[in-house]
């Protein structure tokens, strides 16, 4: 595992009247790459994997809106559509296209959305389990009739309106907290994680830094029609990986069969945060692939 001796710079970049956070690690000469995180997550979260690559690539990793050290959306809504253009104007304010992207999660959904309307921008591509949800939960969720869709969404709004963020009286119960969501966490992970996903309160306490707005899912299903016209238009390399006890294999999955020039890899040992439970094999098989 790289040593974390060293640390990137901040920046600042604006978004739909958003001021929005991310991180430089250096070597602007070389190819751009850029770092994607998932939902609840932060751009420091790629801290090991930046470290690994930047030699060969300038890094550069956003927060998404409401995560990290980005500014909160007034109101509630964080739409795939939003972070996409947020990915759009970061690319295009700092001229980064043809851009590597590596996204984790609902940031690997984001990278594949740009990628299908921006093919020319992308040079490279690798999704971690970012396909979104499966086709029974997807069918599930446009069986249910479009009110009630609309109804529960309005409550479950209604909820984190009034749900306040939780306290924790410690650093340390935040980190115990981290590793509770993912036993496979070291205890350096753990808390070069956790200390950059909190803010202290005035009176002590830690609280995590996204908003609990972006927890809300969209009442409008998932457009199958809409993603894989979008995805056929994917055709610079491409890896798919997913974390084996996770996803599972994504040679299995038939909905990669929308990139059929896409390479597929599944490790084993490894749940949803890939890149964490497994560093060493994930970086050998991202490294092999940027290297043909």
């Amino acid at each position: 595992m790289p040593e974390l001796n060293d640390y990137p710079a901040s920046h600042t970049y604006f978004s739909q009247r958003l001021r929005l956070h991310y991180v430089d690690w250096g070597n602007p000469e070389a190819p751009p790459l850029v770092l994607v995180h998932g939902g609840r997550d932060h751009c420091r979260s790629w801290d090991w994997v930046a470290l690994a690559l930047r030699d060969r690539f300038h890094v550069i990793v956003p927060d998404l809106r409401g995560h990290g050290d980005s500014q909160w959306v007034i109101g509630s809504g964080y739409a795939m559509i939003d972070y996409v253009y947020d990915l759009a104007q970061l690319v295009r304010q700092n001229d980064l296209a043809p851009v590597t992207l590596l996204g984790h999660s609902l940031g690997g959904r984001i990278c594949l959305e740009y990628a299908g309307i921006y093919p020319e921008r992308v040079a490279r591509l690798i999704a971690i389990e970012g396909l979104g949800p499966s086709r029974s939960q997807t069918e599930a969720h446009s069986d249910t009739p479009a009110d009630e869709r609309m109804s529960s969404w309005i409550e479950s709004i209604h909820g984190f309106a009034g749900r306040l963020p939780h306290r924790y009286a410690s650093l340390e119960d935040a980190i115990a907290r981290m590793q509770e969501a993912n036993p496979r966490l070291s205890d350096e992970q753990a808390r070069h994680l956790t200390t950059h996903a909190v803010n202290q309160n005035e009176d002590g306490t830690f609280a995590w830094k996204f908003d609990n707005y972006a927890r809300s899912s969209s009442p409008y299903p998932f457009n199958e029609t809409d993603a894989e016209e979008i995805w056929g238009r994917v055709r610079m390399p491409m890896l798919l990986i997913s974390g084996l006890e996770s996803a599972g294999d994504p040679n299995e999955d038939d909905r990669t069969n929308s990139f059929p020039n896409a390479q597929k890899a599944g490790i084993a040992n490894a749940g949803h945060w890939v890149h964490h439970d497994q560093l060493d094999e994930f970086l050998e098989t991202v490294q092999d692939f940027l290297a043909n």
